[in-house]
């Protein structure tokens, strides 16, 4: 890691005007500058200001972890700060160093915790407090060929759990059952933590973010499984494979499945550069309204992803952002009838110079296992 993300976000920052970056642990945290710190009460932080060097604020008993990660090799003045420390007031202090007077305009994380963005704001009181996501954003959703082989790995790992779904998901077993499966296999495929497991059988799989219950999986039941995890470079992964268990699908629900494959299908060969990001979501959403399942396609097609599973550029009606070649996203339809049952085909795709790159492989179909 150089310091040209660092040099790059104080450039992007300076034309729109913003004085100071203020980014705590967290994705873009971690972009920025390689450390990856966990969120406490006590205040990390690295502070850019429009003139002069980045700087990090960090707990002293941390300073050694600032040393051991990519960080430490970059240069940066470590603020260490003790226990008895005001560290709002260090890292005021030090930025107005570095650029001569208060800033007027401090940009925080968009997911930084309400006590620090409102510690930065008691501690440079005349400032306007605002996003930092116009800055980061712009830097983030743009990856570079070797992101995309990180997400690459992290999207063949995951395949290789849903290859081995017929291990877990049979009748009889709950849906906590097969979660803590899957989860293990996400672990043992490869990835360092487990972000999400949903396996939603029969009515469960109406709701997109229904997670693990204690329902049994009974004998011809459709079964979302929608599950990802972060590997070892932060990179993540995120892939939904809709599943029949014990049984064949009846006529419907072959017949709404087959719209739903084509809809993901027709969304992901839309994806080229220059296209809006909303043109990739209404493709979908078109195919669907079209055969009558409009209304039951209930959320965006897709979101960006990265070291954060849900980032920018966020493929929904309204954003009307080109795409560019190196964003990475999802594409990822479904049809949910309440009360009944669901399905949802989700890939992470990459915008190429001509086209489009699945990052996914498995099957799209409705994989009939037998229970």
């Amino acid at each position: 890691m150089t310091l040209d993300r660092l040099h790059a976000a104080r450039a992007v920052a300076g034309e729109l005007g913003v004085d100071l970056l203020v980014l705590t642990p967290g994705a873009d945290l971690r972009y920025l500058c390689g450390y990856a710190a966990h969120a406490m009460e006590r205040l990390t932080a690295l502070a850019v200001p429009r003139r002069g060097e980045p700087f990090l604020v960090v707990p002293r008993l941390e300073a050694p972890m600032v040393d051991a990660a990519p960080a430490g090799a970059l240069g940066l003045e470590v603020l260490a700060w003790d226990e008895t420390d005001d560290a709002f007031a260090v890292l005021a202090g030090a930025a107005v160093g570095r650029l001569g007077a208060a800033p007027g305009r401090v940009a925080v994380g968009s997911r930084t915790w309400a006590e620090h963005a409102l510690g930065v704001q008691r501690a440079l009181p005349d400032a306007v407090l605002e996003l930092a996501s116009p800055v980061v954003d712009q830097l983030r959703m743009v990856k570079t060929p070797a992101e995309v082989e990180e997400l690459a790995l992290a999207g063949a790992a995951i395949d290789r759990v849903h290859a081995r779904m017929g291990e877990w998901l049979t009748v009889g077993r709950t849906e906590a059952e097969v979660g803590a499966d899957v989860a293990a296999a996400i672990l043992a495929e490869g990835h360092v933590a487990v972000d999400f497991t949903i396996v939603g059988s029969g009515p469960n799989g109406a709701s997109p973010h229904h997670e693990l219950s204690d329902r049994v999986v009974e004998a011809g039941d459709l079964v979302v499984v929608d599950i990802g995890g972060e590997t070892a470079t932060g990179y993540r992964s995120d892939c939904t494979r809709t599943y029949v268990v014990g049984g064949s699908p009846d006529a419907e629900m072959a017949e709404w499945y087959a719209v739903l494959h084509a809809a993901q299908q027709a969304a992901t060969a839309a994806v080229r550069p220059g296209v809006p990001a909303e043109e990739i979501d209404a493709t979908a959403r078109t195919v669907i309204a079209d055969a009558g399942w409009g209304g039951y396609f209930i959320h965006r097609t897709g979101h960006g992803i990265g070291l954060d599973t849900h980032e920018a550029p966020y493929i929904v009606a309204g954003n009307r952002l080109p795409l560019e070649p190196g964003m990475a996203f999802s594409v990822e339809p479904g049809i949910y009838l309440p009360g009944r049952h669901g399905a949802r085909i989700e890939d992470i795709v990459v915008c190429t110079d001509d086209g489009v790159r699945v990052l996914n492989n498995g099957p799209r179909g409705l994989v009939e296992l037998p229970g």
